[in-house]
């Protein structure tokens, strides 16, 4: 059985969720609670160019908060 995140043909939408993290999510269902959408629309290859380009930091929000509160003590 083929996964719908195995079509290259449908439109796909980009999300984010509250540690920054980012996903595609098919653009005709409803998006999972805890995440939202970022406004980027496309096809699968589309969306994961605009991550690449988006997320350039892997790390989740709350390790880089962690981080940063560490080195400023």
């Amino acid at each position: 059985m083929t996964s719908v995140f195995d079509r290259d043909d449908i439109q796909f939408q980009v999300v984010v969720n509250h540690e920054e993290q980012y996903s595609i999510w098919p653009d005709y269902k409803a998006i999972p609670e805890g995440w939202r959408a970022v406004g980027k629309r496309g096809l699968k290859k589309d969306c994961l160019a605009y991550i690449d380009e988006a997320w350039t930091d892997m790390r989740p929000l709350s390790l880089r908060q962690q981080m940063a509160e560490a080195a400023a003590q």
